[in-house]
């Protein structure tokens, strides 16, 4: 059996993950770094020192056979595959994999922390490998993308940025309208549960703020806080956060699935999981007037993770053969 790593220290998980040849998933280990009750997140320089702390644990989850029997690996080293593109929590795994790949005598592949997302992705919609091109949405903690994703072979993609938020990212939005209502950071599942309360409720909706560069949430996370004080049930504001978001996202890939003419959307990133985002989208995006294929990455792959970091290793690897 071959074996190929995957090596990811994001802003709030550190992570390792194993596939083999076929990209079937043979370890996927995670550490969530922890945030004090209240605090809205952490400093890159906390989130670095505790992935140096969590890696010598992951590494130790992993059985001994696949260490044995690694080819390659891969590690995210930079968000973004632009110039410029930097975080320092990434050096964490870098170091790792750079020492691993040099103790073992493999090759080691640098990849994004999205193109690991996209890839993850594709785990459970084998099909978009072998699209020529595809929509893909990011939305996390750290990023708000519409993306055109090109397949040149394979495990080599160039991804185009269409739309960013010019501000704050969805995910930063659920957390810190969570944080105010005294929620758990991350606040994405306990703000789900809120909103589901709400089903009876009369519904109030934050407006969008789309521009012709992208979109921002910088406002909503204003409206949600200031509804939140003339005393809006939580549940309330937890719809319209969840809503916002939907509406928004709804409204861009609209708008370039027309320009365009690419139906075909993969939604990745923590934010994605969300169910009742999901569920407008689909109503909204795969209605026969617009026509669209959305392509959901599960709920797990969704958030930050090494699985497609390790398929990137395997993909990248066989081109080299």
């Amino acid at each position: 059996m071959k074996v190929y790593l995957g090596i990811d220290t994001s802003a709030y998980t550190t992570s390792i993950a194993a596939v083999d040849e076929n990209l079937s998933i043979l370890a996927d280990e995670r550490i969530l770094l922890k945030v004090e009750p209240g605090k809205r997140g952490l400093r890159q320089s906390e989130a670095l020192f505790l992935h140096i702390k969590n890696l010598p644990q992951l590494v130790k989850k992993l059985d001994h056979q696949l260490y044995e029997n690694t080819q390659a690996l891969a590690v995210s080293a930079r968000p973004r595959n632009v110039a410029n593109s930097y975080m320092p929590v990434f050096l964490a795994g870098t170091s790792l994999a750079q020492s691993l790949a040099a103790f073992a005598q493999v090759p080691l592949y640098q990849v994004s922390h999205q193109e690991g997302h996209v890839m993850a992705g594709m785990q459970g919609n084998r099909e978009l490998l072998d699209k020529p091109r595809f929509l893909a949405v990011h939305f996390s903690g750290g990023t708000s993308d519409v993306l055109m994703v090109e397949n040149h072979q394979p495990g080599l993609m160039s991804i185009t940025q269409l739309a960013s938020s010019e501000d704050i990212h969805a995910g930063q939005l659920v957390d810190r309208a969570g944080v105010a209502m005294g929620l758990p950071f991350p606040a994405g599942p306990a703000l789900e549960k809120l909103a589901a309360q709400a089903a009876d409720k009369e519904l109030v909706a934050i407006p969008t703020a789309i521009t012709s560069k992208g979109f921002s949430f910088s406002g909503a996370e204003t409206r949600a806080v200031q509804m939140l004080k003339n005393g809006t049930s939580p549940e309330i504001v937890a719809t319209a956060v969840l809503g916002v978001i939907a509406k928004t996202l709804e409204k861009v890939l609209r708008s370039f699935i027309e320009q365009l003419q690419i139906r075909d959307v993969l939604l990745a990133g923590g934010v994605m999981a969300n169910h009742l985002i999901a569920q407008r989208l689909i109503k909204r995006l795969q209605h026969p007037a617009v026509g669209a294929r959305l392509y959901f990455a599960s709920p797990r792959l969704s958030t930050d993770n090494a699985v497609g970091v390790a398929m990137l290793a395997a993909l990248q690897h066989r081109l080299k053969q």
